[in-house]
């Protein structure tokens, strides 16, 4: 059975960093994009960045040049380094996949929760 589970979320004060990771476990051929959203609550599900197989990344404008999306293809894990974080970025992160395995599918991760307090 394909599982993501994200780990490194945790309460931090503004203009601190947390690093989260997300790391795919199973049985599998491979990863395709692999992705970071988050929800806020009262809020809708909002990419956060993505990453294909081949590293070309994708961010919503507002993390753009904050955080950092990268890819460890021989841990089969995806990090999003956060960098000059803000009372706003405070949301559930959630880990997206597209797995390849029998058949190919997006998976979801349960979340982590980020709080970044003023």
């Amino acid at each position: 059975q394909v599982q993501l589970v994200e780990s490194g979320g945790g309460l931090v004060q503004a203009g601190g960093s947390l690093r989260l990771s997300c790391a795919a476990s199973g049985i599998f051929f491979s990863l395709n994009r692999m992705g970071w959203y988050r929800q806020a609550p009262g809020k809708q599900r909002e990419l956060v960045a993505d990453i294909t197989s081949g590293g070309s990344t994708n961010y919503v404008d507002s993390v753009r040049g904050r955080f950092t999306i990268s890819r460890d293809n021989g841990q089969n894990t995806v990090y999003l380094q956060m960098n000059s974080l803000k009372p706003e970025d405070t949301a559930v992160y959630y880990c997206k996949g597209t797995i390849v395995s029998l058949t190919t599918r997006d998976y979801w991760g349960r979340g982590t929760q980020v709080t970044v307090s003023s």
